[in-house]
């Protein structure tokens, strides 16, 4: 053809004899919609939908946990919460102990009066919800709502106070739920104020409080009988309680060094500890049902946030499963084995276990901001208030070596997990024990990558030497230790096809 000539429009050719005519096929799909997918409805489809095209996809594992670079950084990834963690070389030589700031010889009184958690102090405190006692036969027993009168016919080990300041107070509870006051706790409220020296006690703790908050002590005496039981609800019926240990020095503590921290109770005085922690747990659920999570955590030392330098845990209940609890539920619903996989037996083929005994197991853990050791619980059973005594007493066996193997002079956090109980999904009772050895900054806030300057082989070999000199002194419970633990995969039972 030549360039530039006009070109000719097509012509349509006739349809052939007997030829049908063109027919218009409706779409099977409306405007803007998707085609349908046909649905398999031969052997061949099936073969190819269920084995070749998933064959064909490519693998796509998540981050390895634990990566060492070439010059020695290992990047962590939380398994379970998705936290970035780098240890850098170098950085972990700073010291990571806080001796204490004033050191001098210890007066007789400041062995009792030290703090508002110390013995001869019990008035400073709201009326006690429990107490445990030592018993003549090494054992301990437990006596609840004790009358102000009888404060001090006995010695505490162990003590459960309301908390003065609680993080959700009786009125965030009355006023965004609609919750009252018990009739059980109502009843034990009148009959505490009715005993003249129970109606001394309050009066001294709401004056403290109004005092702390900025208000004047004197209002307390203007207050009708029902703002006063308004006030005093929180002491009788809150969501946040304390549990107060007897020693703020040791026994045998000759200056302010003499801390007595969770290490250095007995096993026997830290079993009592824990059993009382997990008893209160289950009473902060049956109190209130609005409840669906009770953080259980201790801190120790100021730089991890603690009030007094005397030993004792808090719980409190929240209205929310919390963050930490929603974040592993999400993964553990893909993975039910998750605890084991990505947890114990990770930690088993890397070389981390640290200690171990029939119902619990110790490893340094990863993916944490700062260095932590962690303790699981081998239990089927998730709530840790159904489980044994033996299986709450090996929890409480490995925690207290692990303390012990820390130090008093380590500023750190103990936290405990557990399913909260509206989660039908199970998840095993665990704990962790954090060095607060360092503190965030710039870098962490703006990559959210933190910097923990222990990493977790270092972590293990120290606490393994220290629990070995401990378990030579019989400081500690039996327990297996380092390569002595048992290495089998699968030793959670909380997964129950693992019971199957």
């Amino acid at each position: 053809m030549m360039s530039g000539a006009p070109t000719r429009p097509r012509r349509r050719q006739p349809p052939r004899p007997g030829a049908r005519p063109p027919q218009t096929v409706a779409p099977a799909h409306g405007p803007g919609q998707r085609p349908r997918t046909a649905t398999p409805n031969t052997a061949h489809d099936i073969v190819v939908r269920d084995i070749i095209v998933p064959m064909l996809m490519p693998y796509s594992p998540g981050p390895a946990p634990l990566t060492r670079m070439a010059d020695g950084t290992i990047k962590q990834i939380s398994p379970f919460t998705g936290t970035e963690v780098w240890t850098v070389p170098g950085r972990g030589n700073r010291p990571i102990s806080h001796p204490v700031a004033e050191v001098h010889t210890l007066t007789p009184a400041e062995r009792t009066r030290a703090c508002a958690f110390c013995p001869a102090h019990y008035t400073e405190t709201p009326p006690e919800k429990s107490r445990v006692i030592a018993r003549p036969d090494d054992g301990f027993e437990q006596i609840d709502h004790l009358p102000a009168s009888a404060l001090f016919d006995t010695v505490a080990e162990f003590r459960r106070v309301p908390n003065l300041f609680e993080i959700l107070s009786y009125d965030y509870w009355n006023a965004n739920h609609g919750y009252e006051i018990p009739d059980a706790a109502r009843e034990r409220m009148e009959a505490y104020l009715a005993d003249p020296a129970g109606a001394a006690h309050v009066a001294r703790v709401a004056r403290s409080k109004l005092r702390a908050s900025g208000q004047d002590p004197a209002s307390w005496e203007s207050m009708g009988d029902d703002a006063r039981h308004q006030f005093l609800a929180a002491f009788f019926a809150g969501g946040h309680d304390v549990i107060i240990a007897r020693r703020h020095f040791t026994d045998d503590a000759v200056d302010t060094t003499g801390l007595a921290g969770s290490g250095t109770l007995t096993p026997a005085e830290h079993r009592a500890y824990m059993r009382l922690a997990v008893a209160a747990t289950s009473d902060l659920y049956r109190a209130n049902r609005w409840v669906r999570y009770v953080a259980v955590f201790q801190n120790w030392l100021r730089p991890a946030g603690a009030s007094f330098d005397h030993l004792h845990k808090q719980l409190v209940g929240i209205d929310e499963r919390g963050v930490s609890a929603a974040l592993e539920l999400q993964r553990v619903r893909a993975n039910p084995n998750l605890y084991n996989e990505m947890g114990v037996d990770y930690a088993a083929y890397s070389g981390l276990l640290v200690a171990s005994n029939d119902h619990a197991v110790a490893f340094a853990g990863f993916g944490h901001r700062y260095p932590t050791l962690e303790v699981y619980s081998t239990s089927a059973t998730c709530a840790p208030w159904l489980m044994s005594r033996e299986e709450i007493d090996a929890v409480s066996d490995l925690v207290h070596a692990l303390h012990a193997a820390t130090g008093v002079d380590v500023p750190s956090n103990e936290e405990w997990h557990h399913k909260p109980i509206d989660v039908d999904q199970p998840m095993p009772w665990h704990i962790t024990l954090k060095w607060r050895v360092s503190t965030l900054a710039g870098f962490e806030g703006g990559t959210k990558i933190y910097l923990n300057t222990i990493d977790p082989w270092t972590l293990r070999d120290r606490v393994v030497a220290r629990l070995e000199d401990l378990r030579a002194d019989r400081l500690i419970a039996p327990m297996a230790v380092g390569e002595e633990c048992p290495r089998e995969p699968n030793r959670l039972l909380y997964n129950p096809v693992l019971g199957r």
